[in-house]
């Protein structure tokens, strides 16, 4: 099995009972990535923004690229379990939550191989909102500002300066 890379975002926007604010949650999620196998080979800063739609509370937002032999339904796969180590439950979207850890770019190219695989509700990569999300690409541009999305071929600066428009 070969070893692709991933940019993986991360938010939180709750208190954590362990490892306290939002920006420590991010911290200690980036560590139990690593513990769990993950090679983490570039981490953005944090940036604080504000929350959308009914979460309330800002969230502190950065990115991570990773390196991996896990395709990506076995990595979302572990992002969810590390998410809920962390106390996320599913609920209502937009909400309040202590960890979201999400997939938005492959090296890979995209997912599911085919167009006919992407149902709703399924995992797709490039995450379906990446060129919408200027808290995800913000800190993804500090780690990866030339790396393309294979939908549009724009890259993630490029993205953010459009989105920014």
């Amino acid at each position: 099995m070969v070893t692709t890379s991933y940019a993986i975002a991360l938010g939180s926007n709750r208190r954590h009972g362990r490892h306290g604010a939002p920006a420590k949650v991010l911290a200690a999620a980036v560590a139990t990535m690593r513990a769990e196998g993950l090679v983490v080979t570039a981490l953005s800063p944090m940036i604080a923004t504000p929350a959308l739609g009914p979460a309330g509370r800002g969230f502190a937002n950065a990115a991570a690229l990773i390196e991996t032999r896990l395709d990506p339904p076995a990595l979302l796969a572990l992002l969810k379990r590390i998410e809920q180590r962390f106390g996320r439950r599913p609920g209502r979207r937009w909400g309040a939550r202590v960890l979201d850890l999400d997939i938005v770019l492959w090296s890979g190219g995209t997912w599911p191989p085919t167009p006919r695989g992407a149902a709703p509700g399924r995992l797709r990569v490039p995450h379906r909102e990446l060129a919408q999300r200027a808290f995800v690409l913000a800190p993804l541009a500090a780690v990866a500002a030339g790396w393309r999305d294979p939908r549009s071929g724009r890259t993630v600066r490029q993205m953010l300066a459009q989105l920014r428009r």
